[in-house]
């Protein structure tokens, strides 16, 4: 790490250098000026050097901070350097840069000492150190300009931290970098996720979903960073920031990368306190949160679901919108801001924090967001909702449809607000199929996490048909037979009332017409069989549902649009679940195929651990009912002569 110290010749680099070596020391930071440096490298010193010509200084000038970058990554030091971009006397129409391509390989961080040009002009007039010309403040104010946008554009070019800053903040931020790593960032990310979900379930009943919100363009239209500096150039029209600066900084190589949100807080930093709280206040007063979000989230207020926003945006900003929407006692937030605030929120560390919320905290979490920095938090998910306003992006369009078709992501979207009738979906409808979060169903199938149901037999009723599934001296025709019966009684016993019945017409012994009874839309029912072990047990199925198609399947693609069309309900057939993965992905593959057909699984033995939060059956997220002869504590795989489908169609010596 090299951090340039940056200014116009007088404003008092060195100066801060000799009281930065006085107050952090040597132990983490190495100092350097840039002339000494060179100095050293020239035979002869300064005095040869500034008798050079040009192209000759430019090498001297590329060795030294090269010798500079070599030195501290032998010692393991910061290094701050006191160096120059350009020279420019006041009679000259432009500067002279003396920035190096060496340069832009070895800084990784530049700080430029933001002095106002009167203090400036005095320090060089009051200077007995060196001989310095005379320059106007003028002058000293377009050079300052002329340097402050190079170097914020070179920086950008070259993916180099900047930040305009006065004297007295340059040791907090050195601290700040010499502390801030990408890993050290997650972690306290992490803890901050810890604390909120500690408050959020401090009611004392354990939460069973997690609600996590992006801010802009998801809790509301706006986008509030865009307003922030809208209000900051309509205040004060001589700002360096006329514009969005964040427009460039994202637009830039730096992408939204970890650098670049690094970058963001600083460009906050360099903003005076008070009026960065003022200009969030006007920016929270200016918005609303989408009611019918509002409403969701007031029926989220129990003991059992939690509401977290996890934002890339300004925390302040939105701690304000809520309070205002009488939500900050039961809603926290998650964001960055300024550098002073310690966090960098990117779209790495809400995937993480949502994966955390699912793996270590054991929550469902469901996820709202709008925008490409969304969607790997959204594949973390149990379930992802997208948000989908008058304002979006077009590049969100092919990167959502990506995630769809090519990593697994299973989402919904919800078109906001209501009161405006021409929105337009993303994508389709059958890709993203459209909800409404105002629908009571639909509101509670957010809110109210609920594993797969699982249906299960008396204990005696099981325990006499488990006996030949389990006896080792059984297998073939007489397993195969064992499974059928499973399979009949399964959905006689307890699929029946799952499903449901139906009336008919029946022609009675007697001559007369009575009512019968059979499942409900049984000829619009699908029973897939996945081979080769659920192929006995899905027989069984299809004994007691005679009219329901019946499919073989090996995987999920086996399943095609037209097995499922003008169907009401699907059941998948297995033998055993073990993790789940299997049964998990033809759930996904269907529900692509239509999201709302009914899905019920039917195996004869389900490993409990697959329904744990953030395993495979605990993923789907649909309403999917398991129905099972028995749930198994033992994390046994059958493998070999031990495998179920081996074993009913005698192929163990095959093993």
């Amino acid at each position: 790490m090299v951090v340039g110290l940056y200014g116009i010749p007088g404003c008092g680099k060195t100066f801060l250098l000799k009281q930065l070596r006085e107050e952090l020391g040597d132990e983490s930071f190495a100092y350097y000026e840039g002339a000494i440096v060179i100095s050293k490298l020239v035979p002869g010193g300064l005095s040869a050097f500034q008798k050079m010509e040009e192209p000759e200084k430019t090498l001297f000038r590329a060795q030294a901070i090269e010798t500079i970058a070599q030195e501290c990554a032998m010692s393991g030091q910061i290094g701050i350097v006191v160096g120059h971009l350009m020279f420019w006397d006041e009679n000259d129409p432009v500067g002279r840069s003396v920035w190096t391509t060496s340069d832009a390989a070895t800084f990784t961080h530049i700080l430029y000492l933001d002095i106002p040009p009167e203090v400036v002009a005095h320090r060089r007039q009051m200077d007995s150190s060196r001989v310095r010309s005379s320059i106007s403040e003028g002058h000293i104010r377009r050079w300052q300009a002329a340097e402050h946008n190079q170097l914020r554009k070179l920086c950008l070019d070259h993916q180099i931290v900047f930040s305009a800053v006065a004297p007295h903040k340059v040791a907090m931020l050195l601290c700040y970098f010499r502390e801030d790593t990408e890993l050290r960032n997650t972690t306290r990310a992490e803890s901050l996720l810890d604390d909120a979900f500690r408050e959020v379930s401090s009611g004392g009943e354990q939460l069973d979903t997690m609600l996590v919100f992006d801010g802009d363009r998801t809790l509301i239209p706006e986008d509030t960073g865009t307003l922030f500096w809208e209000q900051l150039s309509g205040v004060d029209n001589t700002t360096s920031h006329a514009r969005d600066p964040l427009q460039d900084l994202f637009s830039s190589p730096l992408g939204y990368s970890y650098q670049a949100f690094f970058q963001a807080a600083l460009i906050y930093e360099a903003i005076d306190e008070e009026r960065f709280d003022e200009y969030c206040e006007k920016v929270a007063s200016s918005v609303a949160v989408y009611p019918e979000i509002i409403s969701l989230l007031k029926s989220a207020a129990n003991k059992s679901t939690g509401v977290i926003v996890l934002t890339c945006g300004l925390r302040p900003i939105w701690e304000k919108i809520l309070k205002k929407a009488g939500l900050s006692r039961t809603v926290k937030v998650i964001g960055g801001g300024r550098s002073r605030d310690g966090l960098i929120v990117t779209a790495q560390v809400k995937a993480s924090l949502v994966a955390r919320l699912r793996d270590t905290h054991q929550i469902h979490v469901c996820v709202f967001g709008d925008s490409v920095l969304d969607i790997p938090m959204m594949k973390e998910a149990s379930r992802a909702v997208v948000v989908v306003g008058e304002k979006r992006s077009r590049v969100m369009e092919s990167a959502l449809s990506d995630a769809i078709e090519h990593e697994g992501l299973r989402a919904w979207q919800v078109l906001l607000p209501k009161s405006t009738p021409l929105l337009v979906p993303r994508l389709d409808e059958i890709k993203l199929p459209v909800i409404d979060i105002t629908d009571e169903d639909v509101m509670n199938s957010l809110i109210f996490y609920r594993r797969p149901r699982v249906f299960l037999p008396k204990e005696s009723t099981a325990n006499l048909l488990m006996t030949p599934m389990r006896d080792a001296s059984v297998s073939g025709p007489a397993l195969r037979e064992a499974h059928r019966r499973v399979g009949w009684f399964l959905s006689t016993e307890l699929l029946s009332d799952v499903i449901g019945l139906e009336e008919y017409p029946i022609p009675h012994v007697q001559g007369n017409l009575t009512t019968g009874y059979r499942f409900r839309h049984e000829s619009k029912t699908l029973i897939v069989a996945l081979m080769r072990g659920g192929e006995p047990l899905a027989f069984g199925v299809n004994d007691a549902l005679p009219l329901a198609s019946f499919l073989h399947a090996k995987l999920p693609q086996d399943v095609q649009l037209h097995h499922i069309q003008g169907q009401e309900t699907v059941i998948l057939v297995d033998s055993v679940i073990n993790n789940g993965n299997t049964v998990e992905e033809f759930v996904v593959h269907i529900h692509k195929l239509d999201h709302n057909i009914r899905i019920v699984v039917v195996s004869g033995v389900v490993q409990a651990q697959s329904l744990d939060p953030g395993r495979a059956l605990a993923r789907i997220s649909v309403d999917v009912e398991v129905i099972a002869l028995r749930m198994s504590q033992n994390k046994f795989t059958g493998r070999g002569t031990t495998d179920t489908g081996n074993r009913l169609f005698n192929t163990t010596r095959l093993q």
